[in-house]
């Protein structure tokens, strides 16, 4: 590759992919899904859990002694179940199937058998494990919450445009309302492997390739992937894999209203004193306007607004890694969501760093070398 990549240059990446590389799809693969369904974690503190995500903006669809049911505002599933536990660990993600046939398809394929889910959710489910050793859970007939009233975004004077006379405007400094989940980032040592799994059992589409500067020809370190619907518009990334020294979940991003809400929601959280990792800004690959956040047990979640939508049509870009390049606007990435801040994590990541270097696995010294270019960059 020669010459600058200007991360700020085209909508979707710079280029795509030269002959050879990773076509960021699976020719024939066993079924396609059609979004996360929800996340599942386990907290030894549903009380600090449940005022947590109030202040987020999540609403309370289900609580007792021992779970804690999270949704959004649009209807469907839970965004989020929790249930009490010895530590704070994630647990895994649930993908909504199109229909229970593709359940049974996945099953003789893997040799698993699909099992009813607990009666507060409904349906059926078929518990698979990736190849990073993450329990991926593949859903289908749960039971559908209806929606609720959601959240009024600001009505705006763009340019000469004046749609607001005789009114101001005050956005509320108030929970920024989720309406849905969106996406979920995590982190493997074997990241080619996990990513033709994803591919290939769930149908999933790569939407953007990252690689290390100077290691193109060693193929992609990161993928951002999206759901296959065909003509029917899908987010940029519904899961998005990247390679590290551990298997890891990284952070999870939830859907609000507008750039005002996001905004308003996070003074809210600041005056409740919880911990902003990096933000306010717009990401480059999928365009998100994003805001993240730590939550009581230390996990990163992230609000976003304005996310690109893709169809099926579209083929993988391909881009150079750089932490300047996570962000069209806004302030630098900072040492915490990076996993740079001196503390309990980043002692973690450098024993997995040791670990992962006298491992079989595609963490090795030299995309050890890329990864401190792109922490440094």
């Amino acid at each position: 590759m020669s010459g600058q990549h200007d991360v700020h240059n085209g909508l979707h990446s710079e280029q795509g992919a030269v002959r050879g590389e990773h076509p960021g799809r699976a020719r024939n693969p066993v079924v396609k899904v059609l979004d996360l369904a929800w996340l599942e974690f386990q907290k030894p503190d549903l009380e600090h859990a449940e005022i947590f995500s109030r202040a987020f903006g999540f609403t309370i669809a289900a609580r007792t002694a021992e779970e804690l049911h999270l949704r959004g505002s649009d209807a469907g599933s839970p965004c989020v179940l929790v249930r009490r536990g010895d530590r704070s660990r994630f647990v895994g993600p649930a993908f909504r199937a199109a229909e229970t046939g593709d359940l049974l398809r996945l099953g003789e394929e893997t040799g698993r058998r699909p099992q009813p889910l607990p009666e507060s959710i409904g349906g059926l489910g078929l518990d698979l494990v990736d190849p990073s050793g993450l329990r991926v859970r593949v859903v289908a007939d749960t039971h559908e919450l209806p929606g609720l009233p959601a959240q009024q975004t600001q009505v705006f004077n763009n340019g000469h445009e004046i749609l607001r006379v005789n009114a101001t405007q005050r956005p509320p400094r108030v929970p920024a309302q989720v309406q849905r989940l969106g996406h979920v980032v995590v982190q493997t040592t074997r990241y080619r492997e996990t990513l033709d799994w994803y591919l290939r059992h769930l149908g999933l589409i790569v939407s953007d390739f990252l690689f290390y500067p100077g290691q193109r020809e060693r193929g992609p370190v990161m993928s951002f992937i999206r759901c296959d619907r065909g003509a029917t518009p899908a987010d940029h990334h519904t899961l998005a894999l990247t390679l590290g020294p551990s298997n890891r979940y990284v952070h999870s991003a939830y859907q609000v209203a507008d750039l005002d809400a996001l905004a308003a929601g996070g003074e809210y959280l600041l005056d409740h004193g919880y911990q902003r990792s990096w933000g306010i800004g717009r990401h480059i690959q999928g365009s998100q306007i994003f805001d993240y956040w730590r939550d009581p047990d230390g996990f990163m979640v992230e609000h976003f607004s304005d996310g690109d939508m893709f169809d099926c049509t579209l083929e993988p870009g391909w881009a150079p890694m750089s932490a300047s390049g996570l962000a069209q606007w806004g302030p630098p990435a900072t040492k915490d969501f990076l996993g740079l801040s001196p503390g309990r994590e980043s002692l973690r990541e450098v024993r997995s760093i040791l670990d992962a270097l006298r491992e079989d696995n595609e963490f090795d010294l030299r995309r050890l070398r890329g990864l401190l270019k792109v922490a440094n960059s």
